[in-house]
């Protein structure tokens, strides 16, 4: 299925907004169920806005102990895309949010739904990832005496200190 957005058919409904639902996995993640997103895509003149909410379930390893884990999703999305260039000069000024950021179509006729979500999930996503509060990843480790066969030769580097 296509998750396109075209810029003209929105710039021609009455109120300069699309509901979009969004259901499905991508491909790209592991995903236990399909991410939903119920998204509002508004045209605001030079630039275009799309909110809304994200839902789902990733699969995912624990950085600690390398078990997979069920992680639940759940953020709002807030993007601005400008139409037109950036470096163009805007005849309107536009506030932007904190932590909100404005990406340049470069004059594209649509945006890509299902590459904003991936992108939305990725940049959610914890920056360590823990399958737990009580993991035991240092015991797993020690058990399971994991080592990086890689990592071999620097055994036995010898440096001297002069």
């Amino acid at each position: 299925m296509e998750y396109k957005i075209s810029i003209e058919e929105l710039d021609n409904t009455p109120s300069k907004t699309i509901e979009f639902h969004f259901e499905d996995k991508i491909k790209e993640l592991n995903c236990v169920t399909p991410l939903t997103a119920d998204l509002e895509i508004k045209s605001l003149g030079e630039f275009v806005e799309v909110t809304g909410n994200v839902k789902g379930i990733l699969r995912l390893e624990c950085d600690i102990c390398l078990k997979e884990f069920d992680y639940t999703l759940d953020f709002r999305i807030d993007e601005m895309y400008a139409k037109q260039a950036l470096m163009d000069d805007y005849g309107q000024e536009t506030e932007l949010k904190e932590g909100q950021f404005i990406t340049d179509l470069n004059g594209e006729d649509e945006i890509d739904i299902y590459d904003l979500l991936y992108q939305s999930v990725i940049l959610n996503l914890p920056n360590k990832k823990v399958c737990g509060i009580n993991c035991n990843g240092d015991k797993f480790l020690k058990e399971e005496n994991l080592s990086d066969p890689r990592l071999d030769v620097f055994k036995n580097i010898k440096i001297d200190r002069e």
